[in-house]
């Protein structure tokens, strides 16, 4: 079910649409062409380590909201189930982060997360994790969830709004570093967090809590329609952030550890906020919209209760939610492919946007391969990447004995295999278990087994 909403907006909609859009992109090519001259790698890649607080609130909000579609799907269908998967359990991921990871890692000098591996364990180990972060990072969801806003827009096909949406942000940011990235998202932030904030209180407002009331239980049980077991897959694909490249790149190109930390304890509180009144518009979108598709039905709420110019800031919200984190992933995988794949090559910029090129492209076939699902994309990859990565790389970093290169390679391998054939061969449903809790078990044992067999080296 299309909206076509380009039929509902009046010109002052559209004057605010474009001109957030307009000034967002002018800013990215006049911070290109005022830093032309700093064309070094560490600048391009972490901005020459001098990301302050405000830009780094700014860029950590903005990169992890892209998947708005999706969240606001399972808000308008589940409820407070939403800031529960999608809210709670990433706050306390966030905050293991900063209290317990960032003082172990300030004193890397690493452009990358595989690079930080590569010099804690060895080359192998740099490139499988490398590997593994690319999967992660392919903005699959997020080409999907621009395409979707392209097509209930316009009323175009899904193929083509993907393709127009995603050629749109790697116009105006494949040529570059993490600086244009990072002044698009200061925008981008501004824009989105405001939208969203200003629809639900807008929403208590007009309406009241009364709508509310007519909602089915299940709305209001952190549970929602779902199992524990179900639940807490998302708790492990939120601990997926303790090895996501982007949380990484950020505290690497941070002025000092302690820019880091107060920052992300900021970005929680935004965070918080952000769910909050996203998980409760889409219940107000429900309780007053009962018929709308779940696919659309927060949106199509939001642009009939709104007044008009407040429908085109909203939907600059929308877009610049997705695009922050569009343009933030196709560049740190781009960044991954050269600088940790391709080390001959990282030196030369025309690389760079060449895999930037090829990842857009990549990301626009892997979209339309998933069918517009933005929730099978994120259990899928963030699964896979949990298994093979999470307690392989978070051990090594607390371990004082590390684990050797080829030991590390073989239990990521392995346990990313364990993913894939569970769900392959239809275990998964035999057993009504997610392939995410075989491929941690598994990692997590050969883990074990290393730390014992270490143990009784050294007792030896």
């Amino acid at each position: 079910m299309n909206i076509a909403l380009f039929h509902t907006f009046k010109n002052i909609d559209w004057f605010i649409f474009f001109l957030i859009l307009v000034f967002t992109i002018a800013m990215v090519f006049i911070n290109e062409w005022r830093h032309k001259d700093e064309d070094s790698i560490i600048d391009m890649l972490l901005m020459g380590r001098k990301l302050t607080l405000f830009p780094f609130i700014a860029t950590l909000v903005a990169t992890w909201y892209g998947g708005i579609f999706g969240t606001a799907q399972i808000a308008f269908d589940t409820g407070v189930y939403n800031f529960l998967t999608q809210g709670v359990f990433w706050y306390f991921t966030y905050f293991i982060f900063a209290k317990f990871l960032l003082p172990k890692i300030k004193n890397q000098k690493a452009m990358t997360l595989p690079e930080m591996v590569g010099q804690m364990i060895g080359p192998k180990s740099q490139k499988i994790s490398a590997l593994f972060n690319i999967l992660n990072l392919i903005p699959i969801a997020y080409s999907i969830s621009l395409g979707l806003l392209v097509q209930m827009l316009f009323d175009i096909p899904f193929p083509l709004a993907v393709l127009l949406g995603v050629a749109i942000v790697a116009l105006y940011s494949a040529s570059g570093g993490l600086r244009s990235v990072v002044i698009s998202d200061c925008i981008q932030f501004l824009v989105m967090f405001s939208a969203v904030v200003i629809l639900f209180f807008y929403c208590v407002l007009s309406f009241g809590f009364k709508p509310l009331t007519t909602l089915e239980p299940h709305y209001f049980h952190p549970l929602g329609k779902y199992s524990l077991t179900e639940v807490m897959v998302w708790g492990f694909i939120a601990l997926s952030t303790l090895v996501d490249p982007n949380f990484y790149q950020r505290s690497f190109a941070a002025i000092d550890t302690k820019t880091a930390k107060v920052g992300i304890y900021f970005s929680i509180v935004i965070w918080m906020i952000f769910d909050i009144s996203l998980t409760f518009g889409a219940m107000y979108a429900k309780a007053l919209l009962p018929t709308a598709s779940v696919d659309y039905g927060y949106f199509e709420f939001a642009f009939t209760i709104l007044p008009q110019g407040m429908k085109g800031f909203f939907l600059a919200g929308i877009v610049a939610t997705i695009m922050s984190t569009l343009d933030s992933y196709l560049f740190l995988s781009s960044t991954t492919i050269v600088y940790d794949l391709m080390p001959k090559y990282k030196e030369t910029k025309f690389a760079y946007v060449l895999s930037f090129i090829l990842i857009a492209a990549f990301s626009v076939f892997l979209a339309l391969s998933f069918d517009g699902n933005i929730k099978a994309v994120w259990k899928a990859m963030g699964s896979l990447s949990s298994a093979a990565l999470l307690v392989p790389l978070i051990s090594n970093i607390f371990m004082q004995k590390k684990m050797s290169d080829n030991y590390f390679l073989i239990t990521t391998i392995i346990s990313a295999l364990v993913v894939l054939v569970w769900r392959l061969s239809g275990l998964k449903a035999y057993y009504q278990l997610d392939e995410l809790y075989p491929g941690i078990l598994v990692s997590a044992l050969f883990c074990l087994y290393h730390y014992w067999d270490t143990s009784m080296g050294m007792d030896s």
